[in-house]
């Protein structure tokens, strides 16, 4: 699996006219399921994301987790995040999990955040989504499970 993670003030997520997903303070995941992640993979990424010391402490260093602060998290899919741009200049999905694959493992990745008791928002899955956000600092990380946390 795949994520941006990105610390906002707030950001929502709309489909049509629509709000699926809203949050506050907290953080916008952006997550793309490959062919080959497995249920491992969506439970590692949850605790690596949601354990990321990322917020600032009282002396303004970033040394504080999401739960720390009383951070929200929206989850949005995107397969788009395992485009390979190498050849040519249109990406190549091929690395991409099928739908009913990634809906499954985005589904147990967005349990397994909701599980540690943080609230969390999501997207439509395989919907054309509109994504807002206010970016705070701005922080944003790649995270990958296919590589060693």
């Amino acid at each position: 699996m795949r994520a941006v993670v990105q610390r906002v003030k707030r950001a929502k997520v709309t489909v049509g006219e629509e709000i699926t997903g809203q949050i506050q303070q907290g953080l916008l995941v952006l997550l793309g399921v490959s062919d080959t992640d497995t249920e491992d993979d969506a439970s590692a990424l949850a605790d690596k994301i949601v354990g990321l010391r990322i917020f600032n402490d009282p002396d303004d260093k970033m040394n504080l987790s999401l739960a720390d602060v009383g951070g929200q998290m929206l989850v949005v899919s995107q397969f788009t995040l395992l485009g390979d741009c190498r050849k040519g200049r249109r990406p190549s999905f091929i690395k991409a999990a099928r739908p009913e694959i990634a809906d499954s493992l985005y589904r147990i990745f967005v349990a397994q955040v909701q599980g540690q008791g943080i609230v969390t928002a999501t997207g439509r899955f395989q919907t054309h989504m509109d994504v807002e956000l206010v970016n705070d600092g701005p922080v944003t990380l790649l995270v990958d499970s296919q590589k060693e946390f």
